[in-house]
């Protein structure tokens, strides 16, 4: 295993001057050397193998890369018992949702603890091998109610769940290559935790911002980010672009519509685009924490938590989400939320507020729910600039006109 140290969360001196350490301390990296990946190919045509979902295949990239540090790999019994029953690892360390490498009866038959076996994507191709150190039977009910706080199949979270393996594999990875499952999306929009920490290294940031997204970034977004620009040096603009739900706007067309907004409406120096390939789990506050942690792996002080983060459907409370962080304690998890309430466009002070700072009455704030938008568009019509910047919509437009 080789890692990357960290600078220190006390803000002295270090070797890399990273703006926070990676969470556990270093930066695990679990990719290969070319001579390694070599002699593990050969061996791999005579290992067991097991084919990955995409849900997975996106782990084992942020596990190969150290987004998911200080995980190696997938966890074993313990970890996954330690994560449902207490939100921590082993070692004490906050950690919100299991990584589980998940496997059905047919294919476990072949894997034993003390053995490798071969990790291929959907497509066929080997992505890794795994030390097996322990194939355990999953919880179905606990782990629905543990990470997503209901066992209702229509959530999308306990429905993936339910489509997975009855058994988890566990053990330490070793990958092939970084190779990021961002279709359509550009190598130097798909940074890895170094590559994102080098990068901040490189503007001077020693304050760094994270914006989770699933969605096209719309006018209380962007009021959210600038707010958080005045108290940090830098902004990460960080999409999921893996997994997410069907009617959720695909990748490469929200990547064109952050590319437009931030290269006409934000300072270039102060932020930086890079798309995130992890699959949404849709689990509310367990991932808001989840998503947290991944950010301080990139090289993030902080990050943007806003109404919902993270929500499906009426599962959770609104803030619920921001509410979480007061349980945990701050000197485990480096990395600081900014909580923020939901923003609106108000007619009385014309210009984007909250509840904080509008005297508004209801009926004076422009809201507009996804469903009314995506209405909008396929429609061809634009919503309102109090809504979403015109060089958005018109994207969304065009892409809605042709699907």
């Amino acid at each position: 295993m080789r890692t990357q140290e960290g600078s220190r969360l006390d803000g002295g001196e270090s070797a890399t001057a990273d703006p926070i350490a990676p969470y556990g301390g270093a930066l695990v990296d679990r990719v290969l050397s070319e001579k390694a990946a070599a002699e593990v190919t050969a061996e791999a045509a005579e290992l067991p193998s097991l084919r990955l979902a995409h849900r997975v295949a996106t782990d084992l990239y942020l596990l190969a890369v150290g987004a998911l540090s200080p995980l190696e790999g997938f966890m074993d019994r313990e970890a996954y018992d330690a994560v449902l029953e207490g939100m921590v690892l082993p070692s004490g360390l906050p950690w919100s949702i299991p990584v589980v490498l998940p496997a059905r009866s047919e294919e476990a038959a072949r894997l034993r603890p003390g053995h490798r076996a071969a990790l291929t994507t959907a497509g066929g191709r080997l992505a890794a091998v795994i030390d097996i150190t322990e194939v355990f039977r999953r919880d179905v009910e606990r782990e629905s109610l543990a990470v997503y706080g209901t066992t209702d199949t229509r959530h999308p979270g306990v429905a993936a769940l339910q489509r997975q393996g009855d058994l988890y594999v566990a053990g330490p990875v070793h990958s092939l290559g970084a190779e990021a499952p961002g279709e359509g999306i550009a190598d130097d929009e798909l940074l890895t935790p170094a590559q994102t920490r080098a990068r901040f290294r490189e503007l001077g940031w020693s304050s760094v911002v994270a914006f989770q997204t699933r969605n096209p970034i719309h006018r209380a977004h962007e009021y959210l980010q600038k707010c958080a620009l005045e108290v940090v040096d830098g902004l990460l603009v960080h999409p999921v672009v893996g997994e997410t739900k069907e009617d959720d706007v695909p990748a490469d067309l929200r990547m064109r519509c952050y590319r437009v907004l931030l290269d006409r409406y934000f300072p270039p120096d102060r932020v930086v685009l890079s798309a995130l390939p992890l699959s949404m789990r849709y689990a509310g506050p367990k991932e808001a924490v989840f998503h947290a942690i991944i950010r301080q792996n990139y090289g993030c002080t902080h990050m943007i938590v806003g109404r919902d983060h993270a929500g499906v459907g009426d599962y959770y409370g609104t803030f619920d989400a921001q509410r979480i962080f007061d349980g945990i304690d701050p000197e485990l998890l480096g990395i600081r939320p900014l909580k923020f309430e939901h923003a609106f466009w108000c007619r009385v002070t014309e210009q984007m507020a909250t509840s904080k700072t509008s005297p508004s009455k209801p009926e004076e704030r422009v809201f507009l729910s996804g469903t009314r938008v995506r209405e909008m568009l396929a429609r061809g019509e634009r919503p309102p600039a109090e809504f979403t910047r015109p060089e958005v919509a018109d994207i969304l437009i065009e892409a809605f006109r042709k699907s």
